[in-house]
């Protein structure tokens, strides 16, 4: 399969107490297309910075540096004249908390994108936003009230408003962070399954602190530590068979 994302050499530094404190080590590791990649590893180890990095919402942190380099089937994201704004167009992120735009009703926060992509006409905007919706098992229990507003909705229902969202502008990646951590158990299981079926048209790059969300789920996973990624390989090695002591110890809950 190929490669989505293919990430070499990445370093991240923040400006902490005046001084660039580094939080990403060295990362290299590839992103395959119809397939999720869950990172998984203590609170602080780089797991959602790594994700920041990948589409540049890292750099609106002021004084925030990256070295490295990140490619979007075989792009570079970072470089001269490359605008941040169409790499985040095309690389979608949701977040751990919903966040759907507080003044806007459930059918314009997610055409929202779409407008700003220049989609105008209403036929095609309307089908845009039906779609997205029934991509994410939404459409049924709101179409009835799409002019109401999005945080009318209960949270499990706002987060897949959100994926909605994201993925309605035909992203080449999807970006989630910690996605169902404020859902309860219900909701979270209906995430997970969204997530299994939009990877058949999407990369997924999962941050996770649920070590059986990412043996259920995920095709791949990462294990972060100290900023360095300690291991990369299929889901199943890492979580059966795991090449670093100090993965096992994680998995196991020694530490973390």
């Amino acid at each position: 399969m190929t490669n989505v994302i293919e990430v070499t050499n990445l370093s991240a530094w923040f400006l902490q107490n005046q001084a660039l404190h580094q939080v990403l080590c060295g990362v290299t590791l590839s992103v395959k297309e119809k397939e999720i990649t869950a990172i998984i590893g203590p609170s602080g180890c780089g797991k959602s910075t790594f994700l920041r990095c990948l589409n540049r919402m890292h750099e609106v942190v002021a004084d925030a540096k990256v070295e490295g380099e990140v490619l979007l089937n075989g792009q570079p994201v970072y470089g001269v004249g490359i605008d941040p704004v169409l790499i985040r167009r095309r690389i979608g992120m949701v977040f751990q908390k919903p966040t759907p735009f507080p003044m806007m009703s459930i059918y314009n926060n997610v055409a929202i994108g779409l407008r700003l992509n220049g989609i105008r006409n209403k036929s095609d905007l309307n089908e845009r936003v039906e779609n997205s919706l029934k991509s994410v098992g939404l459409w049924e229990e709101v179409k009835d009230r799409l002019n109401q507003s999005g945080t009318s909705l209960s949270g499990g229902q706002q987060q897949r408003l959100c994926i909605a969202r994201a993925v309605a502008v035909d992203p080449e990646i999807l970006l989630l962070d910690e996605p169902t951590s404020a859902l309860d158990p219900a909701s979270a299981a209906r995430v997970e399954e969204l997530l299994r079926d939009l990877k058949k048209r999407f990369a997924i790059v999962l941050v996770t602190h649920n070590m059986q969300q990412a043996a259920r789920i995920s095709d791949m996973t990462g294990f972060f530590l100290s900023g360095g990624l300690i291991e990369f390989d299929t889901t199943k090695k890492v979580f059966t068979n795991p090449a670093n002591p100090r993965t096992e110890d994680y998995i196991t809950g020694r530490f973390g």
